[in-house]
């Protein structure tokens, strides 16, 4: 039988050890590296994905010495005592037939702990710690520190190592103009930049021989002024191959970079156009990466020779299934990744460990084997098809639960199927399709167009209620909220209330800026590469350094003015996720959206809306006020079932509406379905 994926699913021998196919799981810290448990747990993360069948692994980072560690208590690979500690990793992947490599990472100036080192004493913007610059001896030492770690990886059973040289960390930092005001043997031309990562690979070649796998991430695309031009980015990738890489991963943008580069609203397979550009020039395979989500959209990258090999990190968070799916022609039972970044970039950044929206088992397998099974199975009715209700309903059938799923609406899905129609949230209908196979597969008797009620529920002895019955948008307490230009979020994402041409937005939250992109889109589908590059100032023709251009307009927001409101002091927008919320504001100020906090609602009349800002009083001659106040809980039904003596589970938005999102509906119906 002819297989779907020919390109992604072939083998590639590399002389001393052959990878079963071309999917890298790129490096991603998850936060278990730093637990006191966290080889074990490791351990049965990585080798889920191995089971997945992906041809290569790559750990998330550890630093050579103390001064590169990511903070305080982040790992090291320094010691026998400590690869020691790793064997428990590498030995459960080579059982389940996989490949792993280490990745060392130097944290440089992006260190958080008080002795961080970098090439010049430049203090990051990202970092309210200053390094201190390098002596020329530390350099050495630094070198023979990365040497030491990659004979340890050997020692630990790995089969390779991933030196770090992208993204803003040291290795790059001493490439880049930016960051390298080094007059030394270290610093000044190109050749003595590039000096410092060229040696760190030769020295890591000499101390393991041949026959051990050097990947370096190598930064294509810095996406900061000052940094690298395309020219020496393709000089450099020539050296490294001549230094001993044995293949070279793409790195793109610094972690400063003020453009975005995996977050959803990033085209899918954007930067393909990069390895594409660089492959030619050497002979070492070549790993395209970034939002390359779907096996469908790497085999047309590889077929098409783009790359050599694809890099997933985060959707092989979301299913570590996605290749042996793939491979049995199963590909639209895949949970694909959606980007959000909700769960893994924003926990890692918050010091948390890492999961995933669509997949909360996600750095949670150790745990997960070791829960009981049910003793037997139990009649469950789960009501609301949610992302809460949905989550509840296939874990519980999972567990060997006979499961009905009640839904008022005629599809599944709840509020995901309002996020779909936001511009850059189109991936959550995947989340949808995902669930829908789920339950076909599992057999969950789904009925739809079904407004549960307590008589009904109980009339059909469930053993088991859980309650996901959602929210209700929150009345804004503003006088004049009846006149005729006052609707809700649910009015507009709805499609039964347009709004005008100059809108007040009220409320700041998360709905609220997904309202103002909504109406400054004038309702275009998903954005073309093209676009994107344009938008956000992406060199694609490789004649500015660091990959930046200036940037475009950001678009006429669909001729509408737009105010964005909100109660709370300061400016909107901080309870937007860590890693994608700034990228919306950027967005919206380009469009001219005029943001404001401390904001006291006077009145709505036919004049527009009347507010106070900081004791000052403003009109705002608007035709449309939209409000996005917030969410109440939905849950009549289960006091209804309490008041009747029948004990719920309530989940989700039904149980506490503050501070909802899809990632917190879809781990407590989880959870909920893991105590049934």
């Amino acid at each position: 039988m002819t297989s779907p994926f020919p390109h992604l699913l072939a083998p590639l021998d590399l002389g001393f050890v052959t990878l079963r196919n071309r999917v890298v799981m790129g490096s991603m810290h998850t936060g278990l590296e730093d637990l006191p448990g966290g080889p074990e747990q490791l351990a049965a993360f990585y080798e889920a994905r191995a089971l997945g069948e992906v041809g290569l692994l790559v750990t998330g980072g550890y630093s050579p010495n103390d001064a590169g560690r990511l903070h305080a208590t982040a790992s090291r690979l320094s010691t026998l005592a400590e690869a020691r500690r790793h064997r428990v990793v590498t030995l459960a992947v080579t059982r389940a037939g996989g490949k792993i490599a280490l990745q060392l990472l130097h944290a440089g100036r992006y260190a958080r702990h008080d002795d961080l080192v970098a090439p010049s004493a430049v203090r990051a913007p990202i970092n309210p710690h200053a390094p201190r610059e390098l002596t020329a001896g530390e350099i050495l030492q630094t070198i023979d520190d990365f040497a030491t770690a990659t004979a340890l990886a050997r020692e630990a059973g790995y089969h390779g190592v991933e030196i770090m040289g992208s993204e803003g960390y040291l290795l790059n930092e001493f490439i880049a103009q930016r960051t390298n005001r080094r007059t030394d043997e270290w610093g000044g031309s190109y050749a003595s930049r590039v000096r410092f990562p060229l040696e760190v690979v030769r020295a890591c070649r000499r101390r393991v021989g041949d026959d051990f796998l050097i990947m370096f991430r190598l930064s294509m695309l810095d996406l900061v002024e000052d940094g690298s031009t395309w020219g020496e980015v393709v000089e450099l990738a020539v050296e490294l191959q001549k230094a001993g890489a044995t293949m070279l991963n793409t790195g793109i943008g610094w972690h400063e970079a003020r453009v975005p580069t995996i977050a959803m609203s990033v085209p899918r397979g954007a930067f393909r156009w990069v390895t594409r550009r660089l492959r030619p020039a050497v002979t070492v395979p070549v790993v395209a990466t970034n939002r390359i989500s779907t096996p469908e959209l790497a085999e047309q990258l590889l077929a098409e020779g783009d790359a050599d090999l694809v890099s997933m990190a985060r959707p092989l968070l979301a299913d570590p299934e996605l290749v042996l799916k793939a491979r049995r022609g199963r590909s639209d039972r895949i949970n694909t990744c959606v980007a959000c970044n909700q769960a893994c970039l924003d926990h890692v950044f918050e010091h948390r460990t890492c999961s995933c929206l669509v997949n909360p088992s996600a750095c949670r397998e150790l745990e997960l084997s070791r829960a009981r099974r049910p003793a037997r199975s139990r009649k469950v009715a789960v009501v609301g098809a949610g992302p809460a209700g949905l989550s509840c309903a296939v874990h519980a059938a999972e567990r060997g639960h006979e499961v009905t799923l009640f839904e008022a609406s005629d599809a599944i899905g709840g509020q995901l199927n309002l996020a779909v129609r936001i511009p850059g949230k189109q991936e959550l209908g995947e989340t949808i399709r995902c669930f829908q196979r789920r339950l076909e597969d599992l057999g969950v008797d789904v009925r739809l167009s079904r407004d549960a009620t307590a008589g009904q529920v109980v009339a059909e002895r469930f053993e088991d209620i859980v309650i996901a019955t959602g929210v209700v948008p929150r009345e804004a307490d503003i006088p004049g909220r009846d006149h005729p230009s006052v609707m809700t979020y649910l009015d507009v994402l709805r499609g039964t209330r347009t709004p005008g041409r100059r809108v007040a937005v009220v409320g700041s939250g998360g709905v609220g800026f997904d309202i103002a992109e909504l109406l400054l889109s004038g309702g275009d589908g998903p954005q073309t590469v093209e676009g994107f590059l344009e938008e956000w100032g992406i060199d694609a023709e490789g004649l500015h350094r660091g990959g930046l251009r200036p940037a475009g307009p950001g678009g006429v927001g669909a001729g509408r003015k737009v105010y964005l409101l909100q109660r709370r002091p300061g400016k909107p927008g901080s309870s937007l996720g860590k890693t994608t919320g700034w990228i919306l504001k950027a967005r919206l100020e380009r469009r001219g959206v005029e943001m404001m906090g401390g904001v006291q609602y006077v009145r709505v009349d036919d004049q527009g809306l009347h507010v106070a800002v900081r004791g000052e009083a403003r009109t705002l001659e608007v035709d449309s006020v939209v409000i996005c106040a917030g969410q109440a809980p939905r849950r009549g039904l289960a006091d209804e079932l309490r008041a009747a003596g029948r004990p719920v589970h309530v989940i989700g938005g039904a149980a506490d509406a503050t501070g909802l999102d899809a990632e917190r509906a879809v781990r407590e119906g989880m959870e909920t379905a893991l105590r049934l």
